[in-house]
């Protein structure tokens, strides 16, 4: 049974949006020189194919520069975060936020100092500011 295509980024696919976002435009052969400086060796076919299916989701747009393309993000990383979340919500936690929240404090991934933020941010969203 073929793999169902899903709009949320793969692992290897927020790797090179990670790379795009922090470049702002870049080549194939730029992010294939940035993965490789960051332990990823990617051959250059490998590296246009995942281009490719991010600029099919949506992620990026492209333009002409000579005989390449520059590759710009189309999804601002806030966005792209706030969808995965909302994803993993969805699959993991049946739409819970408060399972959510409970399997991470759980986890002991918070630190006293993110807590504290945490509690902050909560404060905040209650009196009616962002």
């Amino acid at each position: 049974m073929a793999r169902r295509k899903s709009p949320i980024l793969t692992e290897v696919e927020l790797e090179f949006m990670q790379v795009v976002w922090e470049a702002g435009e870049v080549t194939t052969d730029e992010i294939q020189t940035i993965l490789s400086k960051q332990g990823r060796d990617l051959a250059g076919g490998s590296v246009r194919k995942v281009v490719s299916i991010l600029e099919t989701k949506g992620y990026l747009s492209r333009r002409p520069q000579g005989r390449a393309y520059l590759y710009r993000a189309k999804v601002e990383r806030d966005s792209a975060s706030r969808g995965m979340v909302l994803h993993l919500l969805e699959r993991a936690f049946g739409g819970s936020a408060r399972l959510m929240v409970a399997a991470l404090l759980d986890s002991r991934a918070v630190s006293p100092a993110e807590m504290k933020k945490i509690k902050a941010m909560i404060v905040s969203r209650e009196e009616g500011r962002s």
